[in-house]
C-alpha cells in the first residue's frame, strides 16, 4: 500500500466536498426526501432517514431545510417525486463504478451518465456487472494517532463488525449497515466521535493506479458527480498519494 493512503484519500474527498458545497446540500436535501419517501418522517423507527439526517447535519445543512425535506418526502408538502436509480460500469484501466442517483427523469439520467463513462473512455454495463464486487456497510473513521485500544473496546462492546488500522494509522470501525447507527450513537456516547462516518459500498479488493490512469479515473469521478442527478460515486480505484494533495 506504499504511496496510498486512505488518510490522504478522505481528506482529499472533503475538500473536494468543500469545494462544491451547494451542490453538496442539494444532494443531501435529495437524499432525507427520498429516505422520508420510502420509511415514513418519524427518525426512530427509520434508520435510514435518520442516516440521512445525520449526514446533512454533519455539513451543516440548515435545520429548516432538513424539516422541509422530510416533509416533502412524507407528502405533508409538495414537491418533486425523485425515484434512486444505480448504474454500474468501467472506467479507464477497467475500473469498476456504481453510480447511485436521484433522479424525476429517468431519460435524462442515464442519457448524462453513458455520455460522461464514454468520453471517459468507459462503458456503462448491466445491472450486476459490477455490483458483487462491492458490499455495503457502516463505517466511522478515526485519525492516525487516535487510541486504537480504546476505539476497539469500545466499538466490540457497541457491536461493531471489525476494526482495522492501516498502515497510515487510520482507524476504520466496520458495521452491518443495520447496526451503523446503534455504533456511531455509542461510540459518540464514549466520547469516541469519529473524525468522518457514513454507509457506503466498499469494494472487497481495490485496484492500485498509477498517476497516469488515476487522473483519468479521477477526470471520470468528477465528471459523473457534477451531474445533477448523481447522489454518490463508488469505485474500486486505489488512488497515489501524488492525486491526493
Amino acid at each position: 500500500m506504499a504511496g496510498h493512503s486512505k488518510w490522504a484519500n478522505i481528506q482529499h474527498r472533503k475538500k473536494a466536498q468543500d469545494a462544491k458545497r451547494g451542490k453538496l446540500f442539494t444532494r443531501l436535501i435529495r437524499e432525507v426526501m427520498v429516505a422520508a419517501k420510502a420509511g415514513g418522517s418519524d427518525l426512530t423507527s427509520n434508520p435510514s432517514l435518520r442516516g440521512a439526517v445525520d449526514k446533512a447535519k454533519s455539513q451543516s445543512v440548515p435545520k429548516d431545510a432538513i424539516d422541509r425535506a422530510i416533509k416533502r418526502g412524507a407528502g405533508e408538502l409538495d414537491g418533486s417525486d425523485y425515484e434512486e436509480i444505480r448504474y454500474e460500469g468501467y472506467g479507464p484501466a477497467g475500473i469498476a463504478i456504481i453510480v447511485d442517483c436521484l433522479t424525476d427523469n429517468r431519460n435524462r439520467t442515464v442519457a448524462e451518465v453513458r455520455h460522461a463513462f464514454s468520453k471517459a473512455g468507459g462503458n456503462l454495463g448491466q445491472d450486476g456487472s459490477v455490483a458483487f464486487m462491492f458490499s455495503s456497510l457502516g463505517v466511522l473513521t478515526y485519525a492516525p494517532g487516535s487510541d486504537e485500544d480504546a476505539i476497539m473496546e469500545a466499538a466490540l462492546e457497541a457491536g461493531a463488525d471489525d476494526i482495522v488500522t492501516e498502515e497510515d494509522g487510520l482507524i476504520e470501525v466496520l458495521t452491518a449497515p443495520e447496526d451503523y447507527i446503534r455504533v456511531k450513537e455509542a461510540m459518540i456516547e464514549a466520547g469516541l466521535e469519529p473524525e468522518d462516518s457514513e454507509l457506503t459500498l466498499r469494494a472487497a479488493n481495490n485496484t492500485e493506479l498509477d498517476v497516469e490512469d488515476g487522473e483519468k479515473v479521477m477526470r471520470l469521478i468528477d465528471a459523473l458527480e457534477e451531474l445533477d442527478d448523481v447522489q454518490e460515486v463508488f469505485s474500486n480505484a486505489d488512488f497515489p498519494d501524488q492525486l491526493m494533495q
